[in-house]
């Protein structure tokens, strides 16, 4: 399998598997893919070694340790070269409380994801960003009040699967 190579079924159905239970047994595994265990590990060794799979981690509850006051924001620069954004990016990228990062077409140039202690966290790792002078022109920001949910696993199947067989 190289990694321009089209996965087929079982790979996907392997990580499919994989990344709704991370500490699933191979025997269970090939069990959930109809395979063998021994054919079954030779394939989750090639879906990471060709990149497919970049790690294992635990999912953690958050709400559980304490509040935490997750905030959207979108933020538009001032200039758009092309080093305006690498610096942008480099400049947030070691901001711990921003989880996420998207450049987006639209009304905004990103869509920032943090999760704080609250709201005055959240204005102070912001005006912290301004002062820094990171090319930021205005940024509008929301508040969530609820997460209805969030799905830590993708629909592969879905998206991946040949439907013209």
């Amino acid at each position: 399998m190289s990694t321009d190579s089209k996965l087929d079924r079982i790979d996907l159905r392997i990580l499919s598997q994989l990344q709704k239970r991370g500490r699933i047994t191979n025997v269970e595994l090939a069990d959930a893919v109809g395979l063998s265990p021994s054919p079954c590990l030779i394939r989750v060794k090639r879906l990471e070694k060709a990149g497919f799979i970049v790690g294992y981690g635990a999912q953690i509850q958050l709400e559980k340790l304490g509040d935490v006051q997750v905030v959207f924001t979108e933020v538009t620069l001032a200039d758009h070269r092309r080093e305006d954004f690498v610096n942008f990016v480099n400049a947030v990228k070691d901001v711990d409380e921003i989880v996420e990062c998207h450049l987006a077409s639209g009304g905004y140039d990103y869509l920032l994801k943090f999760v704080t202690r609250s709201v005055s966290h959240y204005q102070s790792i912001i005006e912290g960003l301004l002062e820094r002078g990171i090319g930021i022109e205005k940024y509008f920001s929301y508040v969530i009040i609820k997460t209805a949910f969030v799905k830590t696993h993708y629909p592969l199947e879905t998206l991946f699967s040949q439907h013209h067989h």
